[in-house]
């Protein structure tokens, strides 16, 4: 079984942990724990137990906004995807087709100087593809409009359609998740941190498990194509740098929670492994080429086999590590996507290193 493993439709988490019976909350979902080619099951609230005095999770606040807004081109009708704020204030955006289900089929994004209207008399023209090969996601300028006044009035949260029904925008932000001063936030939710509960969290912190908060504000990942991320805003504060550079000083792991989270805090990370207060935009591909500086561990969620997050996932863990970790994960019928089950990669255990097993699904 490899990376190339085609994922069962039916693997699709379709609706939240908490929406799949009574009495469940969004920690209800299964852990799949990778260290090195050793392979363990678990329930995500195992995870105070998974995790020692003195580890470090590095959590990603950035909200998630309601980023999916209907328009028009012309006659027809068009989903917009806000994607990323530039500095210049245009908007990268993906166009999208209805297809009458609620979903929407991926569209091509020009020509240059298409207008779309926007609800409450707003505009946008279409101006250049964000990357010349893609054609996906363009540049557009708005007028008539604040942005984020639309978002917030008439838009709604981004889904595909492996989603069963659109969820209210509550639903998409996690426990971590802080408002922006300028309203900034992800297209797409930070999901690896969806499980976490402030019940689970207590608990951690009760065990001696620290948090570093970092933010990324990620952009649309659509799911029909499978591309590096290009650059996005983020910051790593002092006080976060000051705990990880403490904690790789000492004997506690630092495991980033999701991808996004790696992507930033080894953005602040120099040659030397130290990390330091930065922010701004990063376009920082973490391949196994260029491997990991600083982190130790990843909670991700479970990715299509073709997506570039797993070249991150391999940079931290191994290919062979990786190919092992989503046999079981297919084998076990985990669930994918946002929705769905966990995997915690940590580093490997020496001969003589406690570690908690279980098999508790």
């Amino acid at each position: 079984m490899t990376l190339a493993a085609h994922v069962p439709e039916e693997l699709s988490a379709r609706v939240p942990a908490e929406q799949r019976g009574p009495g469940l909350d969004r920690d209800a979902v299964r852990l799949l724990v990778s260290r090195g080619t050793e392979v363990s099951h678990h329930a995500f609230v195992e995870l105070p137990r998974l995790l020692r005095a003195g580890d470090l999770l590095v959590v990603n606040t950035s909200p998630t906004l309601a980023a999916a807004v209907d328009g028009r081109i012309g006659h027809a009708r068009v989903v917009v995807h806000f994607s990323t704020r530039g500095d210049d204030r245009r908007w990268a955006v993906e166009l999208r087709d209805p297809d009458g289900q609620g979903t929407t089929r991926a569209r091509a994004g020009g020509p240059a100087g298409t207008r779309v209207r926007l609800p409450g008399g707003g505009r946008l023209v279409v101006e250049e593809p964000l990357s010349a090969p893609s054609g996906r996601l363009w540049w557009a300028r708005a007028s008539g409009a604040d942005i984020l006044g639309v978002l917030r009035e008439h838009g709604r949260p981004i889904r595909y359609s492996y989603t069963e029904r659109d969820q209210p925008l509550s639903v998409y932000q996690t426990v971590f998740a802080l408002p922006s001063p300028d309203g900034a936030g992800s297209a797409e939710m930070p999901s690896a941190a969806r499980p976490f509960t402030t019940r689970l969290v207590a608990e951690l912190v009760s065990r001696g498990v620290q948090f570093a908060p970092v933010t990324l504000h990620s952009g649309v990942a659509s799911a029909e194509a499978h591309e590096p991320p290009y650059p996005e805003r983020f910051a790593v504060p002092e006080a976060s740098a000051r705990l990880i550079n403490a904690v790789k000083a000492g004997d506690g792991r630092v495991v980033a929670v999701g991808t996004t989270a790696v992507r930033a805090v080894e953005s602040a990370a120099g040659p030397d492994g130290v990390v330091r207060a930065r922010g701004g935009w990063t376009g920082l591909v973490v391949t196994p080429e260029r491997g990991v500086r600083v982190v130790d561990g990843l909670l991700t969620g479970l990715h299509e086999p073709e997506a570039s997050h797993l070249l991150m996932l391999e940079a931290v863990a191994g290919r062979a590590a990786v190919d092992r970790g989503y046999e079981e994960a297919l084998r076990g019928r985990y669930l994918w996507h946002e929705f769905g089950d966990v995997h915690l990669v940590l580093p490997q255990e020496g001969p003589h290193t406690e570690h908690c097993a279980s098999n508790s699904w």
